[in-house]
């Protein structure tokens, strides 16, 4: 009996492939072997018999398809939520207003410490079921609601479960370098010491965390601070990501990008000298437009100089329970086209390719190509556009994780 080419061939399809080779491709057709894109062009250019050669032929019917998106920053998993700062900030309070009167982070610390794993993990799902119903196929979470080993423990376990338990790719990152906690208040290089000593080994050792991350602004933690923790990082094998030049010009872009960090996250504050460093380092930039919108910031991340460098940028909700409570991808690529004057082309780019980029996991996801892996997106729309231009319209039918289908009423 003649084994099949194929296990799968989707015909009568558009491809937004998210390639310089591809690009657009109108008509067209995609073949999946072992979880993997096996083949893609136009109809037109299907082997003669096709429907020989594979399992099973899906007809999209004019669906378009495209990488399952990738939302490469977020703080999914935290106790409790923060409403009432909302309604301060709308009052006039600032950021740091707000975190000098024990709210900010540090309340959220409070409750995330006190909930369990269960308590965490039903919350978080929620969250992630809406990323997830619009296309989300991958999810970087950032620990960070714990600052001391149990709870950072606790949260990236969650994590994994989360992997385990939905059709997604979930990466996980410590940052435990997010807030001084109350128990080491006014001595700030003891708890850095303690995450060196403590908390990035036992991480390392029960293999929970794929990279390090840190807050590097004046009410959290120095660049000088920061780098001890990226050296720290550098011996355990870990990656390096950085919010850096969110609130004030602090010299965390230029930290990140000596240590050759994937990414350099926020960056309203970053300047030429900023971007030409991560160019030069290969870096790659995270736009972050919903805690832009959130706190009502004025300052913008420096798009033109991205352009400029030619440094990629990805675009992600930065899911989180007080500065950018946005557990929508798609609506942060719309704020970063009318916040920030993102093009409809580059927001795409931002959630699929540069976005897999920002996850050092461009070399399997992030596009439609030969060998990478099936994680594919299925929309009722006329245009890629369309994803970029509407809220809220729902244009998702399903999501092919591996190449195994899923349909948006199933998460």
């Amino acid at each position: 009996m003649q084994i099949p080419l194929w296990d799968a061939v989707w015909i009568n399809t558009h491809l937004a492939t998210m390639t310089m080779a591809h690009g657009y491709l109108l008509d067209g057709a995609l073949a999946i072997k072992d979880g993997r894109i096996a083949w893609l062009g136009r109809m037109s250019d299907l082997p003669t018999g096709y429907a020989s050669l594979t399992t099973t032929v899906h007809d999209a019917k004019g669906l378009w398809m495209t990488p399952g998106l990738i939302d490469c920053h977020t703080h999914l998993i935290y106790g409790g939520q923060r409403s009432d700062e909302f309604a301060q900030r709308l009052a006039g309070l600032s950021y740091n207003d707000i975190a000098q009167q024990g709210g900010g982070i540090l309340s959220t610390v409070a409750r995330t410490r006190a909930a369990s794993s269960q308590e965490l993990y039903s919350a978080a799902a929620k969250s992630l079921r809406c990323l997830l119903q619009e296309g989300v196929t991958t999810v970087e979470i950032k620990s960070g609601y714990g600052l001391d080993l149990d709870t950072e423990i606790k949260i990236l376990q969650v994590a994994h479960q989360l992997a385990d338990d939905f059709p997604v790719t979930i990466k996980t990152t410590l940052l435990a370098a997010h807030a001084i906690p109350p128990e080491f208040a006014g001595r700030q290089d003891e708890y850095i010491d303690y995450i060196c000593e403590k908390i990035i080994p036992t991480i390392s050792q029960l293999q929970l965390a794929d990279a390090i991350d840190g807050f590097c602004e004046k009410i959290a933690f120095s660049p000088k601070q920061i780098e001890k923790i990226f050296q720290t990082a550098k011996c355990y094998g870990f990656a390096i990501k950085l919010h850096a030049e969110q609130l004030s010009a602090y010299g965390g872009t230029q930290l990140a990008a000596r240590h050759h960090a994937l990414s350099a996250d926020h960056l309203e504050y970053a300047t030429e000298e900023d971007i030409a460093a991560l160019a030069q380092a290969n870096s790659t930039a995270v736009l972050l437009p919903g805690a832009y919108y959130f706190l009502q910031q004025h300052q913008k991340p420096p798009i033109n100089l991205l352009r400029q460098y030619q440094v990629p940028f990805a675009i992600a909700t930065d899911y989180n329970p007080g500065t950018s409570p946005l557990a929508s991808l798609l609506t942060a690529v719309n704020m970063a086209c009318v916040l920030f004057n993102v093009t409809p082309d580059e927001a795409l780019l931002g959630v699929t390719i540069y976005a897999a980029r920002a996850l050092a996991m461009d070399e399997n996801y992030g596009s439609l190509s030969v060998g990478k892996m099936a994680d594919i997106a299925l929309w009722d729309i006329e245009s890629p556009a369309q994803l970029v231009h509407e809220i809220g319209t729902h244009r998702l039918c399903k999501v092919l994780k591996g190449g195994v289908p899923h349909h948006r009423d199933s998460f």
